[in-house]
């Protein structure tokens, strides 16, 4: 079975590098082609919006950790992100679920 968890909680994690706060994503970025979260719309400490991209993101239970400042893309090219994918908050889930491998799906209740 694969692990992962509510969208709306994984949206609500700070991005932090080696502990240190360097924003809160906005929403996440989905392949046009299919429900694969591509990365994360992320706002910044100093205002900026960058584009964190989902495979050097480790979602870890308290934070979006990742090993260099330098993976979060700059802001002139998040909009090259949002032309060519959807946002998660506006693909019509009712409680959308991210799993480990960035896989979006309805969330499954128990049976």
């Amino acid at each position: 079975m694969r692990r992962g968890r509510p969208a709306g909680e994984l949206l609500r994690l700070p991005v932090r590098l080696h502990g240190i706060q360097l924003g809160r994503p906005l929403d996440a970025f989905v392949a046009a082609d299919a429900n694969r979260v591509l990365g994360f719309e992320v706002l910044c400490g100093d205002e900026a919006t960058r584009f964190l991209p989902f495979a050097v993101a480790r979602i870890g239970d308290e934070e979006i950790s990742i090993d260099s400042a330098l993976t979060l893309i700059d802001e002139r090219d998040v909009e090259f992100y949002a032309r060519r994918s959807r946002r998660l908050t506006t693909l019509g889930f009712a409680e959308p679920w991210v799993d480990e491998d960035g896989v979006v799906s309805e969330a499954r209740t128990a049976a």
